[in-house]
């Protein structure tokens, strides 16, 4: 670990800490108090790779804490439910039970978020402090990292171009973006087809930063067909209307094969499988969903049979992969440096649709706002291909914004105000890693 945090940094680390040790429910780290209070998948990873820096059994802990409730044909899903926790949709929305692959507890959804498991994994063993646990750790993990990606490959890939597809807008994790709107647009529910359903997001966030009604209705519907045909993958990949080939989703895919080949590495097993899909998932993402013209990537919506037009912030995750040549990097930058905007007091930073889309909204959830999440991703990226400046920038505006506003879901675009739901473990452990470790922290919680 790099050199403890000091000065405003520590503040902001402990901070940080007291956010999640607020959020620890005695096995997990809720999402939030109050809109989210349930584990979500890739929330997990990060907190894991947060914990990684200072508290290792709780990082082995969240991450065992939601393999927990992993489906017996490798499903990882997007949430693991707290019992009696007040939340749409809930368990008796989703009827997981439909499913002989669905545990019987704990309570989860039937959909999947995208896969940086592994990755958080290979970081709780590379900043670990008893190497010995953690390669044990590895080697208790290993099986149930191994048939996660085996269910992405067998039942998501079936083009067999290595590319994994997604059939709902949660799956991306970009819930509303306008990357979903003309293939949403498509889909007709049949009479009575959208579900009877109480939204509790609006209770807690103005509806002006969430989904509206529309989208949240064919939200809704899809769930129900996937459950009502018992989540069974392959009569789902038949009929859903949904099916998209993310650039984000499988960019993470990517380093996260990698990450899962250097653990295959440590506990004696045979890395070439991840390698493979590694590559292959790779070139892919290079080869199909590359725009040359635009000089970014561009998810394809498989129903249609096209790319989508719309320049989200996750067309430059596939820096953090390492899946551009240089040619390409540098004009994927090039429009990332015009895609990012300047909050006055807190520096320049990327929105989640840039600011000339005619759909861009600063406000609204995925349609705008400045998301931690992408944000991490791409300073990554950008540092991984010796962008230091770029990637100081990011990482400059990220921490100032968590130390001006605090620990938000999201950001304005324009103004950097806080918005969505406060004090989400997502944003602290984000802004812990970036601080790469946090000195108010050690000892607490495991």
């Amino acid at each position: 670990m790099t050199a403890e945090p000091v000065g405003a940094d520590a503040e902001l680390a402990r901070q940080a800490v007291a956010i999640l040790d607020a959020n620890w429910t005695g096995q997990a780290t809720r999402a939030s108090a109050r809109l989210y209070p349930h584990q979500w998948s890739w929330d997990a990873a990060c907190v894991a790779i947060a914990y990684s820096h200072w508290d290792q059994g709780r990082a082995e802990t969240e991450l065992r804490s939601i393999f927990a409730g992993q489906w017996g044909n490798g499903l990882l899903p997007h949430i693991r439910f707290t019992d009696g926790a007040r939340y749409f949709p809930g368990p008796e929305f989703w009827q997981v039970e439909r499913s002989s692959d669905a545990p019987s507890h704990p309570k989860t959804s039937g959909i999947v978020q995208p896969p940086i498991h592994a990755s958080a994994a290979w970081q709780v063993y590379r900043n670990a402090q008893d190497r010995a646990g953690a390669q044990a750790f590895l080697g208790e993990l290993m099986p149930q990292l191994t048939a996660w990606h085996h269910y992405l490959y067998r039942e998501r890939a079936p083009s067999g171009s290595g590319l994994v597809e997604i059939w709902h807008p949660w799956e991306s994790g970009m819930d509303n973006s306008p990357l979903w709107d003309a293939a949403l647009a498509r889909i007709t529910p049949p009479p009575n087809g959208i579900p009877t359903y109480e939204r509790i997001d609006v209770e807690f966030v103005d509806s002006a930063q969430r989904p509206t009604k529309s989208e949240y209705d064919l939200y809704a519907y899809l769930v129900s067909l996937h459950r009502d045909l018992d989540y069974d993958a392959g009569r789902i990949r038949e009929v859903c209307p949904f099916v998209v080939r993310d650039v984000l989703f499988n960019s993470l895919l990517v380093q996260s094969n990698r990450d899962l080949a250097e653990i295959a590495h440590v506990v004696g097993a045979d890395p070439e499988p991840f390698e493979r899909w590694a590559e292959q998932t790779g070139a892919a993402l290079d080869r199909e969903l590359w725009d040359e013209e635009e000089g970014i990537y561009l998810d394809f919506d498989v129903r249609a049979g096209e790319l989508i037009r719309v320049h989200a912030g996750g067309g430059f995750s596939p820096l953090y992969a390492a899946v551009p040549a240089k040619s390409r990097a540098e004009r994927l930058v090039d429009r990332l440096r015009l895609t990012a905007v300047t909050l006055d007091g807190v520096g320049r930073a990327v929105p989640s649709v840039p600011r000339d889309d005619p759909q861009f909204d600063p406000a609204l959830y995925w349609r705008g706002p400045v998301w931690p999440m992408i944000n991490w991703v791409l300073y990554a990226g950008l540092r991984r291909y010796g962008y230091a400046d770029e990637a100081r920038e990011l990482r400059g505006a990220l921490l100032e914004l968590a130390r001006r506003e605090g620990f938000w879901e999201h950001y304005n675009a324009l103004t950097g105000r806080g918005q969505g739901t406060e004090e989400l473990s997502w944003t602290a452990a984000l802004v812990l890693d970036l601080l790469d470790g946090a000195s108010a922290g050690k000892g607490s919680g495991s």
